[in-house]
């Protein structure tokens, strides 16, 4: 990573717009800009946990080791967003890894002043509660679908958040460039299983595909799909 300029969107930075006013002269007097490459690692998962991080510009895919050479996409941070807090608490060492998807600015603080800040700002505490009660929700559905959801259901809802995450271009395709390893680790499936799930989806023109770009023809039949799961 490379230092940038120390700027920040004070309107949509999670850490600024929920802090006291008073207290952003210490935000600004503790924070680090960083330039991050698409494809750099920011941390992997076993690292001493030093800090937390929060997306200025660009995306993070925040993912875990699964098996010996896959990972799993746990959730993508945005404009706004922060990642590097599951880390927070005893053990000191980040249990995910974090990524960029594309050139990124990030600002960091260390934990001594994340700690500091928690304890001074009851309104930015309260609504990093909420962010983590909705993140804690999301990870269980995850589990359960990758416990009981065919992958083709798996592919048809990572799809359908995908668009809700990112929205669509003008041309109506989803607004993100993931490549199809990347998609197949947010879904929990193979990449082999992906693709075969994909092409099947095109056959029955309920997505259309331009080179990585994808779009959805048939939202409710696609839902339909992400909502069928058998329990056994």
């Amino acid at each position: 990573m490379k230092k940038g300029q120390n700027i920040c969107d004070v309107e949509s930075c999670f850490l600024c717009k929920n802090s006291l006013e008073e207290w952003k002269p210490a935000i600004s007097a503790h924070k680090t800009t960083y330039k991050v490459k698409k494809g750099e690692v920011i941390f992997k998962e076993g690292d001493p946990v030093t800090g937390i991080y929060f997306v200025n510009s660009g995306c993070i895919k925040v993912y875990k080791k699964w098996d010996k050479d896959k990972e799993l996409i746990v959730r993508f941070a945005r404009e706004g967003s922060l990642f590097g807090h599951r880390g927070l608490g005893k053990g000191g060492f980040y249990p995910i890894s974090a990524a960029a998807l594309q050139p990124t600015v990030v600002c960091y603080v260390d934990i001594a002043f994340f700690e500091a800040t928690l304890k001074v700002n009851s309104g930015f505490t309260y609504q990093l509660l909420m962010f983590l009660t909705e993140e804690l929700k999301q990870s269980e559905r995850k589990m359960r679908n990758l416990a009981h959801m065919p992958v083709k259901g798996r592919v048809a809802e990572a799809l359908i958040s995908l668009q809700n995450q990112f929205g669509i271009t003008p041309d109506g395709f989803i607004n993100i460039d993931l490549s199809r390893q990347d998609l197949a680790s947010y879904a929990g499936a193979t990449y082999e299983t992906v693709f075969r799930m994909m092409n099947e989806l095109v056959n029955e023109k309920l997505i259309d595909l331009s080179g990585k770009s994808i779009r959805l023809l048939n939202r409710d039949e696609l839902l339909k799909l992400a909502q069928d799961i058998v329990f056994l």
